[in-house]
C-alpha cells in the first residue's frame, strides 16, 4: 500500500518522531483506498449518464430507479445539485426525475411494470436534494413533487399495508415485501425532510412487515407466503430502524436471523446481485448501531467491495448491471460520511 506517498522508510521514521502507531498509518491508508475507489466509481457513473440525465440497468430497464440510486450516490459523497464534484450530473438527474412527476403523483412511467420501485428511490432521492436546495422556486417545485409522491403512495397502499410492483388499484391489491421496503425509506426520507406523512401509512406498513416475518425471524417474499428470504429481511431491517423501531421484539429476532444468514455467520463473498441488494440494506442497519460491531463489519465489506471493483472504476453485474451495482456500492462505503439524513444515525 501507498504511504501518503511517501516511501516506506520516510514513513517509519515519522512514526517514530511523531508518535504515530502503524495501526494509525493502516488505518489512513485504507480511508484513502476506498476514497480512491468511490471517486473512479463515481466518475464511471458519470460518464454512464445519458445526455437527458437519466441512467439505466441492462437492456435499458429501470431508468427512474437506476437514476435515483446514481443521484443518490453522488449526494453521498458530499455533493449538492449546485455545489461540488457531481453537481452537473447531480442537477441532471433532478431535472429528469422532477420531469417524470405525474398529475396522479407517481413519479416514473405508468407501463413501466415495476414503477413503484423508482418511486421509492426517487422519493429517497429528491428528498436529501430538497434540504440542500436553495433556489427558491425549485425547492417549491421538489416539494410539491414529494407531497404528491407520498400521497400517491398512500393511494396505492394496499388493504393489508404493503405494496406491489404498481399501484394497489392496478395490481389487484397485490403486494411484496422489497417494493413495501422501497416505500416505507421514501417515506421515512420525505418526513425528515419535513414533508407531511400520515402515521397511518408508515403504521401500516409496519404491521405488513411484521406479518410477513415468521417466527425464526425472517422476512418472508410475501404475507402471502414464499419463504424467508435473508435479502428481503435485512431490508425491512433497516426501513424499521428508518421508522424508528430499533428494539423490539420483531427487531431483536430480525437481527439475530440476520446474524445466521448474512453476518458473521455467512462468510462475505459476492457472488450475485442479490448479494449487493443486501449488504446495500444491511449496512445501513450496522451503521446505525455503531460501534465495535458496526467498525468490524465496515472493515469486512471495504475489503470485499475493494477487491471486486474493476480496474477501470466501478462495478459489474451480469444480472442488473453496473449502474445498479456501483450506485449501491458507492453508497455503502460512504456511509461514514454521514452526508445523507435517511442513512444518519
Amino acid at each position: 500500500m501507498k504511504q501518503f506517498g511517501f516511501p516506506r522508510t520516510l514513513a517509519l521514521i515519522l512514526m517514530g518522531v511523531i508518535g504515530l502507531s502503524a495501526a494509525t498509518i493502516t488505518n489512513a491508508e485504507e480511508a484513502e483506498d476506498v476514497d480512491q475507489t468511490v471517486k473512479r466509481a463515481l466518475d464511471v457513473l458519470v460518464s454512464l449518464q445519458k445526455r437527458q440525465g437519466y441512467w439505466e440497468a441492462e437492456q435499458g430497464n429501470y431508468r427512474v430507479a437506476m437514476t435515483a440510486l446514481a443521484g443518490t450516490a453522488m449526494l453521498a459523497e458530499g455533493s449538492t445539485a449546485t455545489t461540488g464534484r457531481y453537481s452537473k450530473p447531480i442537477g441532471l438527474a433532478v431535472d429528469y426525475i422532477l420531469s417524470l412527476s405525474n398529475n396522479n403523483g407517481l413519479i416514473g412511467y405508468r407501463n413501466d411494470g415495476h414503477y413503484t420501485y423508482g418511486h421509492g428511490f426517487s422519493m429517497v432521492f429528491l428528498s436529501q436534494v430538497y434540504g440542500e436546495e436553495e433556489d427558491v422556486r425549485r425547492r417549491e417545485e421538489i416539494r410539491e413533487v414529494l407531497e404528491r409522491a407520498v400521497q400517491f403512495c398512500a393511494d396505492s397502499q394496499t388493504d393489508r399495508g404493503g405494496w406491489g410492483y404498481v399501484s394497489a388499484k392496478e395490481g389487484d391489491n397485490f403486494d411484496e415485501g422489497s417494493t413495501c421496503i422501497t416505500q416505507v425509506q421514501g417515506l421515512r426520507a420525505c418526513r425528515n425532510a419535513g414533508i407531511p406523512v400520515s402515521k397511518e401509512i408508515i403504521d401500516s406498513a409496519k404491521k405488513y412487515i411484521a406479518d410477513c416475518t415468521t417466527s425464526k425471524g425472517g422476512v418472508q417474499y410475501s404475507i402471502r407466503g414464499g419463504g424467508e428470504r435473508p435479502p428481503i429481511t435485512a431490508a425491512a431491517l433497516a426501513a424499521l430502524f428508518n421508522a424508528g423501531e430499533y428494539d423490539t421484539e420483531l427487531t431483536r429476532n430480525m437481527r439475530a436471523f440476520c446474524d445466521k444468514t448474512i453476518w458473521p455467520g455467512k462468510p462475505m463473498k459476492s457472488n450475485s446481485g442479490h448479494w449487493h441488494y443486501t449488504h446495500f440494506y444491511y449496512s445501513q442497519v450496522l451503521y446505525r448501531q455503531g460501534g465495535d460491531r458496526w467498525n468490524k463489519y465496515r472493515r469486512e465489506i471495504e475489503e470485499e467491495l475493494l477487491s471486486e471493483a474493476s480496474s477501470g472504476g466501478g462495478w459489474t453485474d451480469r444480472q442488473i448491471g453496473t449502474v445498479y451495482t456501483t450506485s449501491i456500492n458507492c453508497i455503502i462505503l460512504q456511509l461514514e460520511k454521514g452526508y445523507l439524513p435517511i442513512y444518519q444515525r
